[in-house]
């Protein structure tokens, strides 16, 4: 009897949280055929040619974590959640990435960023190369390097940029311009000595060094840049946070040089800079707001730390004023390091960050004319659960104790993690600690001192020109394919005529230009706008 009563009470309770206009069953019938009706005005597919590209990509955002963002940024608003619409949910194009590296099936960020940039699959560890390059191994580097979309925009004439909330150095953004056997050889400092005599650069110099006319770089990574014991212009005493680099380079001095006497050239460290610069007179602008990666979003000092949100819209305008158009990596890197410390509060604000971003470039530019695709490199073992009823706190507890040892739980959990605790021989109870605190680490069922990234598919939302050719299960490599097709970036016919093409092929196919003159003809001829590409 107490048991049905419970039961009762329970069924009542959930049925008091449906609003009510979700009560009545037209509301969701409406719903369904106004969604219905967007679906089929997309049977008429966007076939122009893309002038701009952007890129938008969340470090570890899996699709939990694209789920737990949505609500996060609803209950934000005072709303339940589960029913909020992130700007990316807006993209009328989804699909599934695999992301496994040529060597691992749970992949890590640099051989999943030589995918998404480059085009080709790579080993785990290494960056802007095939897998021919054996991580840490500088000698098998050699005439194994990959270029990136970055680059085959500008060799298409098109102005560049990057924008991280990691380090400007770190797996992702390194991938669009450096070759390396290894991720972690971010200044001179960090590499062996045999990989120095050997001839390879670390990545830092190769930002300046492989493609020195990036229009935009901004992000962390000072102390990479700068002699080694050189005092950080911010945290002066800070042991830490002083140059790394033993070739006794200033490379922001180096990055100065090269660029053309005729040419308006900024560096700057804080927001109080970048928001003082007259955009119109910038032709490059280099940002570099930490010295090492910039500081979580709710930890963020308003006054001094520029958002993600900020940059992005800094960038555009930098970019947006080269008549040929632009190609923007825009890299949400954060996301990955809050799952990793187990700290989901700060891997979702995050998230929404990311999104806020994703709706400025919406505003800021036209699918009519800009590919935006918005996916990320891997997954993470970050789940929730536990038939939390509707606009549960997503950080939250679930409604019931564990039926095994009596305790409550999270709603948010890690597979692995340093959120395992055992207290007495037995699970913490979380009901004594702040689980709502921005640094609380979730538990977790395995013990590790960092999380682990997820093994399982991501998404990849687009929209804009050729949006529609991301759809269904692709390998990762394919997607800056899309992008170089959509946006033109090789020799080309039917709807790129408008642009004369290069002399040489430039872009994923370079190697191959009749196999990629067939891949132009199946949606570029006037005669035929729907026919479908050949598989790349």
């Amino acid at each position: 009897m107490r048991v049905l009563l419970f039961a009762f009470l329970i069924e009542a309770s959930l049925s008091s949280l449906v609003p009510e206009k979700e009560k009545n069953p037209r509301f969701w019938r409406e719903q369904a055929q106004e969604t219905l009706r967007r679906a089929l005005s997309l049977q008429e597919l966007n076939t122009n040619v893309a002038k701009n590209v952007i890129l938008f990509l969340g470090d570890g955002m899996g699709v939990p974590t694209v789920t737990a963002a949505r609500i996060l940024k609803g209950q934000l608003s005072n709303n339940n959640g589960e029913e909020t619409v992130l700007e990316m949910d807006r993209f009328p194009f989804v699909a599934l990435s695999k992301t496994y590296n040529t060597n691992a099936q749970v992949p890590d960020s640099a051989g999943t960023a030589t995918a998404y940039l480059c085009g080709v699959k790579a080993n785990e560890g290494t960056l802007g190369v095939s897998a021919a390059v054996t991580r840490s191994q500088c000698n098998t580097t050699a005439g194994n390097e990959v270029t990136s979309i970055l680059k085959w925009a500008k060799a298409a004439g098109k102005s560049v940029g990057i924008v991280t909330t990691t380090r400007v150095n770190h797996a992702t953004p390194s991938a669009a311009y450096a070759h390396s056997a290894d991720r972690d050889w971010y200044s001179d400092n960090e590499m062996p000595p045999e990989a120095i005599q050997q001839g390879c650069k670390d990545i830092a110099h190769q930002l300046f060094e492989n493609i020195p006319d990036i229009e935009v770089i901004m992000g962390g990574g000072r102390k990479y840049m700068f002699p080694k014991n050189t005092s950080d212009v911010e945290y002066p005493n800070e042991e830490k946070f002083r140059g790394t680099r033993l070739d006794g380079r200033n490379l922001i001095e180096a990055w100065r040089k090269t660029k053309p006497k005729d040419k308006n050239a900024f560096y700057v460290w804080n927001r109080t800079e970048l928001m003082k610069l007259d955009l119109n007179k910038v032709d490059y602008l280099m940002g570099l707001f930490e010295p090492i990666d910039l500081v979580y979003e709710l930890n963020r000092n308003n006054e001094t730390d520029p958002s993600l949100t900020e940059m992005v819209e800094v960038a555009l305008k930098i970019l947006q004023k080269n008549p040929l158009g632009f190609f923007l990596l825009v890299e949400g890197g954060r996301i990955d390091h809050g799952h990793h410390e187990g700290k989901a509060k700060q891997a979702l604000h995050e998230a929404v960050e990311m999104d806020r971003a994703i709706g400025r470039a919406d505003i800021m530019t036209s699918s009519e004319d800009t590919l935006t695709v918005v996916t990320a490199d891997h997954s993470h073992v970050f789940t929730f659960g536990g038939y939390t009823p509707r606009g549960n706190p997503i950080f939250g507890l679930a409604p019931m104790q564990s039926d095994v040892d009596k305790k409550p739980f999270t709603s948010i959990l890690y597979g692995n993690g340093p959120g395992y605790r055992v207290i007495d021989g037995e699970r913490e109870n979380v009901s004594t600690v702040n689980f709502t605190d921005a640094n609380y680490q979730a538990q977790s069922a395995v013990p590790m001192r960092m999380e682990t990234h997820g093994g399982e598919d991501v998404a990849i939302f687009a929209k804009g020109p050729m949006a529609h050719l991301l759809h269904g299960v692709h390998e990762q490599n394919y997607i800056p394919h899309v992008m170089a097709y959509a946006a033109c970036m090789a020799r080309t016919t039917g709807h790129c005529r408008s642009r004369a093409p290069p002399k040489e092929p430039v872009g994923p196919l370079a190697a191959t230009p009749r196999l990629f003159s067939s891949l132009l003809l199946g949606c570029c001829s006037k005669g035929s706008p729907r026919s479908a590409p050949l598989p790349v």
